[in-house]
Parts: C-alpha cells; structure tokens; sequence
C-alpha cells in the first residue's frame, strides 16, 4: 500500500507516534488510509450540506474496510462573487484547489481519495488534482438545489438576475422582488439549471469518475446520501483493483465528456475546465475538436437557463445515463472507456432510459442537429471564442451590429441599466480576461441586465471575459487572445461594426487589414490592475481562455 511508507517500518516509528497521536490503533494502521477531499463550508449554498455527504462517505469507506480521513479544500460561491471584485477570485481557486489537494495528499501518502465537491470551481479544481495523485479516486458531488416557485412557476438563479433588469425598467414591483429573493433558491445544492457546477458534476459521471446520478439526484434527497456512502464503498473496490484516474480519464474518454457536453448544452465554462482537467491527464483538447463533436451531436437538453427545465427533471427523466443512452443510438459514444463503477461506459449504461422525451429530446427529434456549445474565429477571435448556442435565440444566431466598447464590467452594466444599450447594439466587455482581469471574471450581471431590459433577442456581447452557466443569449466570451496581451478585442472602437455568425463558426470585426495594423502599432499594454498577492502571481502565470486558462511557469507558456 502506498501509505506504507508513512506507517511501516522502523524509520516510520515517528510516524506511528503521530497516528498515535490521532487516536489510531494497530488495526486501523494496517488498514488502507484513504483521504476525504471535503468542501464543505458555511458560505456556500452549495456546500452547505457536504457534512452530511462526507460523514455518509466516511461510513462507506469504514463499511468497506479503510480507515477514511477528511481534509478540505476551499471553495466559493461564484453568485454571491458576482459583480464585484470577488469575481476575481473565482476561476483562480480551480488551481488553489488542484495545488493544495495534491500538497495534501503526496504529503500523507492515501492509498486512495474520495472527492466531495459540488459548486463550480471545486470539482474540475479536483478532477485536476485526481490526474495528477493518480491514486484510485472516485467523486460524489452534494447535488442541485430544487428549483423555486415564483408566480406559479419554476424558477432559478438566472431568474433572480434577470429581475433585476426587469425592476429597473420598472416591470416589477417592490413585492414581487422580494418574493423572488425569499423563494427563487429554496435549498441548499449547486443552483438548479444547467448552470457551470451541475454541468462538471454531470460531465464527471460522461468522464466516469462519478456514480449514476452524481449530477442530478437534488442535494436534499436521501438518495444522495445513500450514493455517499455507495462512493465510500465503491473506491475501496478500486483500490483492490488498482483502477486509477489514469485509467479512466482517458482520450476516448474526454470524447466522451464533450459529446454528453453537447447534448445536455452545459455551461460555457466547460470549455475552460474540460481542457484543463485534459492537460493534467496528458490530453490535448482543443476548440477545434469541440467544433467537431458539436457537429455531429445533437442537443437533446434544453435545461435552465436554455429552457423551461431544471435538474430535478433531469432525474426524474433518467439522468445522465439516460441521456448517454440516447447518443448511443448513432454510435456517439466509446462504449469501452473504464469507469469507477468497475465497468465499462457500455456495461453501465446498458439499462438506461428515457422516462420524459420532453426533457431529454429522443435522437431522432432533437432541440437541434448540432450541439450546444460553439467555438467562433475570425479577425476579432484569431483564436477563438466560445458561445452556449443552445442558449441563443433564432434571430440572433446571426447578427450584424455596432460596437458599444467598455474596458470593464462595471462601465458596461451602467450603460445596459441606464437605457445607454439599444436593439441592435454588441456590447464588448475587455480587460477582464485571464491575465486582464486578472482572473477572467463571470459576466452575469451584464447578460441578465441584457435580458431582463428586453433586449436579449436583440442585443449580443463579446468579452475576453468569461460567462456564468446562468447565462443565456448571444454571449460569446473566452474571445482568444485577450486584450491584456493585445488580442484583436483591444483595437475595437466605439463604432465599429461587428458580425456574428454562430453556425459558420465565425466572428469578424469589419475593419481592414491595414486600419487593424495601424491601430495595434498605437497599442499600448496597460498597467496591471493588481501587482501583489495570489491575483498578481496568477496573472504572471495563466494561459489565455482558449488554452483553459492553465497554469504555466513563466517562460514556458505559448506567446499570444
């Protein structure tokens, strides 16, 4: 075992006195030692409930016949960071969270790990840190929130922002404002639509690092429990037969998580997380090839904000598996990937079904040929820019309009609520992406203000900046290079026109060659925000949005 080397032996007598010190006995020092990655904290809506996750865990793992020991990783709710400077300090904790987990874990040498995330930044964080340990490990996230009930209808965080545009162009009332605030999150859990944390959560069983129903089954249900302590088992078993995330976090097994991606029409942000957790698995995975899979996969799902559906629904149809099911129909998934149930992706999804062909579309009658995410290029996005198209309406999937320039969020979103952004407009939102911002903050605020002013089937915006799961619209961010490092998105003018075409693939600002490198001879790098503590190391350095805003030594990175 590996924890051998911290318990055996006559040089390990120190070590003993240590576990002495924590209470164990001889038994316990002859068991595997298997380490509790637990997010739980009192802040996070989401998190508030993986006490009673990881005590259920614990029990699994005692069950089965390993000694279970809990140390935490740190998280933060990315809608309570909203808007301000907190936002900043979102996307950066994925690698604060893969670092101290692997700091951890090398440090007391667990035989295995059993990973309990739940909101955004925990569980690719995690899934990094797992490729790397590469000790058997297995997830159990705490589950979605059950969506609100608002005026006789089911409602979730992208309401709540949504209702602040709407207040502001005066269609709600004071009381109905403060009845969306007391009901629109009714639970603890990851918030309820298809949003960037029931995305992972739901991508890590596409992966096969999770159980069947780790992404859906509602953080209040008892059923999660039982999948806790079902996961505590469950890595014991791996354990014995020394299946590592190696193993199951294969090529044809990232294939997989964007296909599931494409048809469920996740987050955006999975396009920054997928990549990511891929390059700790030694796996290139590119743009491009998400271009391809969405080509050829059809979106099955239109959950919140895309549609009038939530995660509850989403389990009650069948799940994740049920949806795998359906992609199975045209030979759209490698059957043969191992996963952490001991079986193959084949073997588990083998009796699977669609329960609601309302929710999970059949294959044959899909929301739309293609899948729910797209990457844009052109002159403006050289490297590319990401777009939920699941999430966009018709008229907007192509659209021609004028510049409307803003050099950080907080000037963008007093225009939109001032009545300064009119039908037609594209918003650029820059300076706020990797390097830029730094920490390529979440525009929620500027596409819900967007939305509720009624202008969401009118009105695009681009930023090298980043979008919340909640988001809907034509909302393409991730726009590659950034203007930090003088990306195309730093030479627009207020003006210019802009042309979006999202089934071409295509993003073009329609100014000429030689006017863009007349304008980027005049362009200067602008002072950096901030210059101390994490933010500034981070920004020294991060990747662009194309790469998944890895982490690299500086030196070593790709120039822009």
């Amino acid at each position: 075992m590996k924890s051998d080397a911290v318990k055996k032996g006559i040089q390990q007598a120190p070590h003993r006195s240590l576990f002495g010190a924590l209470g164990f006995t001889k038994e316990e020092l002859r068991r595997p030692l298997i380490g509790i990655v637990s997010s739980y904290n009192e802040i996070v809506p989401g998190h508030m409930n993986l006490d009673k996750i990881t005590e259920a865990v614990r029990m699994g793992v005692a069950m089965a016949g390993g000694v279970p020991r809990v140390f935490p990783a740190i998280a933060v709710c990315d809608g309570i960071a909203m808007g301000h400077e907190g936002m900043k300090y979102s996307l950066v904790t994925r690698d604060l969270i893969a670092d101290s987990t692997e700091c951890m874990a090398k440090a007391h040498q667990f035989d295995a790990l059993v990973m309990i995330p739940n909101c955004d930044k925990n569980v690719p964080g995690l899934l990094m840190a797992a490729a790397r340990i590469n000790v058997p490990t297995i997830f159990v996230s705490g589950g979605p929130m059950l969506a609100g009930h608002v005026g006789g209808r089911k409602r979730s965080l992208s309401s709540m922002f949504e209702a602040v545009g709407e207040y502001t162009a005066g269609k709600l009332t004071d009381e109905q404002m403060e009845d969306f605030e007391m009901h629109v999150c009714p639970t603890c859990g990851s918030c309820s639509g298809m949003y960037t944390a029931n995305s992972m959560n739901c991508l890590t069983e596409a992966l096969g690092m999770g159980l069947r129903g780790n992404g859906t089954i509602p953080a209040v249900y008892s059923d999660r429990l039982r999948l806790a302590k079902e996961a505590g088992m469950q890595v014991m078993k791996l354990l014995e037969q020394n299946i590592r995330p190696s193993d199951i976090m294969t090529e044809k097994a990232f294939m997989n998580a964007l296909t599931v991606d494409m048809a469920l029409g996740c987050s955006t942000n999975s396009m920054l997380h997928l990549p990511a957790i891929a390059h700790e698995a030694g796996v290139e995975l590119n743009v491009d090839i998400a271009n391809e899979v969405s080509e050829r996969t059809p979106n099955l799902c239109h959950l919140a904000p895309a549609g009038p559906t939530y995660m509850e629904d989403l389990n009650e149809a069948g799940g994740v598996y049920a949806v795998m099911k359906e992609l199975t129909k045209k030979n759209l998934l490698n059957l043969d990937c191992m996963t952490v149930t001991g079986k193959t992706v084949g073997e588990n999804i083998a009796d699977a079904k669609n329960l609601d062909p309302e929710v999970i579309r059949p294959l044959e009658n899909p929301y739309s040929p293609t899948g729910g995410l797209a990457a844009l290029k052109g002159n403006l996005a050289p490297d590319s820019g990401i777009v939920k198209r699941s999430a966009v309406v018709p008229e907007m999937m192509v659209h021609e309009g004028p510049a409307r320039v803003f050099d950080c969020e907080e000037d963008a979103i007093e225009a939109i609520l001032g009545g300064k952004i009119v039908p037609g407009d594209v918003v650029v939102i820059r300076y706020e992406g990797p390097k830029g911002g730094p920490g390529m903050r979440e525009m929620l605020n500027p596409t819900s203000a967007i939305a509720g002013m009624g202008l969401g089937s009118s009105v695009a915006l681009i930023t090298d900046g980043r979008f919340s799961g909640a988001s809907r619209g034509a909302s393409i961010g991730h726009v590659s290079p950034e203007a930090a490092v003088g990306g195309p998105i730093a030479l627009v003018e207020e003006g210019d026109t802009i042309r979006i075409d999202i089934p071409a693939h295509k993003l073009e600002l329609a100014v000429s060659d030689e006017e863009l490198a007349r304008r980027r001879a005049a362009w200067k790098p602008r002072t950096p925000k901030i210059t101390t503590g994490y933010l500034a190391r981070y920004a020294a350095q991060v990747t662009s949005g194309n790469r998944g805003a890895v982490l690299e030594i500086p030196g070593t990175a790709e120039k822009e």
